[in-house]
Parts: C-alpha cells; sequence; structure tokens
C-alpha cells in the first residue's frame, strides 16, 4: 500500500476526485491510503491564521513556517523512516511519467504539500522539502490541483489499481512506447458518419497491427 499525506488548507477540494472512479476504488480496495491534513489545525493563533505579509514587501501573502514545521512532525511522528516531502511549485522539476513510475516503485509513504497565495517559506523548503514538483509552465491558485495530478499519475502505478497490468504496460510514456505518445484507437461501429477504421485493425494478424500502431507513436 502507498500512502499519501496531503497538506492543505482546502481539504474539501480533494472529496470529489477520491470519492469516484479508480481512485476511490483503489482506496476501497487498500491499494492507497490518502490522508488529508488541514493545514490551520497546526495554528497558534486563535484566528487560525497560517499566512503572512513576506518581508521585503510586494503583494500577497506567505504560509509561514510554525504551522508547516508542525504539521511535518505530527505527520512523521515517531517513524524513523525518510519519508519524501514533495512541494508542488512552478519553480520545480517537470513532472513526467518515468518519474512518476519512481516514486510508484521506490516509495511506501509520501507527504504531499499545497502551497497557496505567494507560497511557502522558503526556510520550510530548505530544512523539510525533498522534492520541489511543477506539473507546466504555469501558474495556478494553489497546490491542490498538482497534487490531485501527481497522486492519481503515481496511483494508477500501483499493481491492482488499474484493472488490467497491459493497461499500463503500453500507454503515452511508457518504457514499451520508447517513452512516445500512444497510437491511435477505434472502437464500433466499423463505420461511423462515413469515417472508417483502418483496414489492417479489422483483418487479426497481430504483427501488422503492431507494427500499423508503432508507426503512429509521437514524440
Amino acid at each position: 500500500m502507498l500512502r499519501f499525506d496531503i497538506i492543505t488548507i482546502f481539504p474539501e477540494s480533494f472529496e470529489s476526485v477520491l470519492s469516484s472512479s479508480i481512485l476511490a476504488r483503489a482506496i476501497r480496495l487498500k491499494k492507497i491510503k490518502i490522508k488529508l491534513h488541514q493545514l490551520r489545525d497546526f495554528a497558534k493563533n486563535k484566528w487560525r491564521k497560517v499566512d503572512d505579509r513576506p518581508f521585503g514587501g510586494g503583494a500577497g501573502m506567505v504560509l509561514a513556517c510554525q504551522p508547516l514545521f508542525d504539521s511535518i512532525k505530527k505527520i512523521r511522528g515517531r517513524s524513523k523512516k525518510k519519508i519524501p516531502v514533495i512541494y508542488f511549485t512552478p519553480c520545480g522539476k517537470k513532472f513526467h511519467q518515468k518519474m512518476a513510475e519512481e516514486f510508484a516503485e521506490k516509495y511506501d509513504r509520501l507527504i504531499l504539500v499545497c502551497g497557496h497565495y505567494e507560497g511557502v517559506d522558503q526556510r520550510f523548503i530548505d530544512s523539510e522539502v525533498s522534492h520541489e514538483i511543477s506539473i507546466g509552465d504555469f501558474v495556478l491558485t494553489g497546490g491542490e490541483l498538482p497534487a490531485l495530478v501527481f497522486t492519481d499519475a503515481v496511483s494508477r502505478l500501483i499493481p491492482g489499481v488499474v484493472g488490467k497490468n497491459e493497461s499500463i504496460e503500453e500507454e503515452s510514456f511508457s518504457i514499451r512506447l520508447n517513452r512516445k505518445k500512444e497510437y491511435p484507437h477505434f472502437t464500433r461501429p466499423e463505420i461511423f458518419h462515413g469515417m472508417k477504421v483502418p483496414k489492417v485493425l479489422l483483418a487479426g494478424d497481430h504483427s501488422k497491427i503492431r507494427e500499423w500502431r508503432m508507426k503512429r507513436t509521437k514524440k
């Protein structure tokens, strides 16, 4: 089982995704476990405030050290195991399929940190974060969507999460397709609005089908 501990100020934003489709089934079958941690629960002020103005001025707010450090400490507990802490930021390393495979293979527990506003105090990154990850060259309002993208991409690589292992062995960016994008797919009916399924896919010659598909993978 792979466990995800997700630190966020908006845990409700995860509910619909985690309660439906493949991830919900994976949780039910105990292939993965996802624990959401409300960062505000670790604030030490009566307003449950977790952010403050940045030193040096400028627009926006920054998530402060105290609740972030305390949340990590509580999640780790007495575990002597080094648990990777992943912070989602446009400044991070670009996420890709090989990276997802490595996380799925190497770890049984991951801590995900969802930033907000202008981000988090750099001292938390320097002290506690092991991986800074970006899902693309654009800016979002928070780290919740990247955390969901990461969780989905990694979870589906855990044995038993996707119905058939063959489904993940030959797909876009897989080793079998030389990390290229997947070939086109067709299903019934054979003719739809005058558009026909390629004949090679109907003939039953698997070697020719394989050749046709490999020629249509994309870099």
